[in-house]
């Protein structure tokens, strides 16, 4: 992109295109005078999404916007690492790239919403998706919790509702969560104890929470004569939602997985052939996903510039032994 015919070709691509999707480092593109000013002037019906850590649009910058940002730091400033692991460890990393992932998601959907109003306006328009706020965004609960009552949600504890949470079988964990009296009476007719129902350390989410050291040995006494599949049978039967904690082994073997198509074969030149987990939602009129591998650098180099940009295989060789381009042959 240093290079001004590199520079010559992405002001031809951003063109010829519909949506633009910037994803460095704060400022880089602009320095280049690519940015989305630049870009846009020249077509103003262009949808330019920007992903960054802190947000970049006119109108509603920070303090922190022209710092770059990791996923984990997008993670801790949100407080979502402040509200995840135990009240006895240091706060913890939600590990696979939560708001890097989330970050991808609220993109497509501003792209979708921006080409959405094009057709409807003739202009296109910035798309600024910054992963700070969409990590806030997905906290909902600290900042209701903080805004209503004046309270920080502690690392481990739902002062509200109990039980909820992983609870051991006899060969292995559930995920169980129970959100009402209503579900809890189903769950105490369940364990055969009713008492529980109208026990003042027992009949409110407050009072289960609090309670949750009287009430844990109970839970998971009554588990531990189950094995996993049998507890997740009994209760999801009684109308009390719970399912187990799988490994990636289990995940790979769940029936339920492979009856819904959730990973597919690919082939990889570099890995062979390998599953992987598709995209979703599902669409009724396209529920069969495209079958590719991702692809690798410079793959479509040719492609794109011969095909769409009318640029001639010698113009293509030239530019690749400039150090300009990159093809994959």
């Amino acid at each position: 992109m240093r290079d001004p015919k590199g520079q010559d070709i992405f002001r031809k691509l951003a063109m010829a295109s519909d949506v633009v999707v910037e994803n460095l480092r704060p400022g880089s593109m602009s320095k280049l005078g690519l940015g989305h000013k630049d870009m846009r002037a020249l077509k103003p019906e262009l949808v330019w999404a920007i992903i960054s850590g802190f947000g970049r649009m006119d109108g509603f910058r920070g303090p922190y916007s022209d710092r770059p940002a990791f996923d984990i730091v997008a993670d801790g400033m949100s407080g979502i690492m402040n509200v995840v692991g135990f009240a006895d460890k240091p706060p913890s990393w939600t590990i696979y790239g939560m708001a890097d992932i989330y970050s991808g998601l609220t993109t497509a959907f501003g792209i979708t919403q921006a080409l959405f109003m094009r057709e409807r306006t003739g202009q296109g328009q910035l798309v600024d998706s910054a992963m700070y706020d969409n990590m806030l965004s997905l906290n909902e609960q600290m900042v209701a919790l903080y805004s209503v009552a004046g309270q920080t949600p502690e690392r481990g504890v739902a002062k509200n509702l109990f039980p909820r949470g992983a609870f051991q079988t006899k060969d292995g964990y559930i995920a169980l969560n129970i959100p009402d009296n209503i579900m809890w009476k189903r769950f105490c007719e369940v364990v055969g104890r009713e008492d529980l129902v109208d026990d003042e350390r027992a009949n409110t989410g407050t009072a289960r929470s609090t309670h949750a050291d009287f009430l844990t040995p109970i839970i998971e006494g009554w588990l531990s004569s189950l094995s996993r599949d049998d507890a997740v049978e009994i209760l999801n039967a009684s109308g009390v939602p719970c399912g187990h904690i799988n490994t990636a082994e289990d995940v790979f073997a769940d029936p339920h997985v492979k009856a819904r198509g959730m990973l597919m074969d690919i082939d990889d030149a570099e890995v062979g052939t390998h599953q992987f987990a598709r995209t979703t939602p599902f669409l009724e009129t396209n529920a069969e996903p495209r079958r590719e591998a991702a692809t690798a650098l410079g793959q479509h180099t040719r492609e794109i510039l011969e095909g769409l940009l009318d640029y001639s295989p010698g113009n293509v060789d030239d530019l690749v032994a400039e150090g300009v381009l990159q093809t994959d042959d």
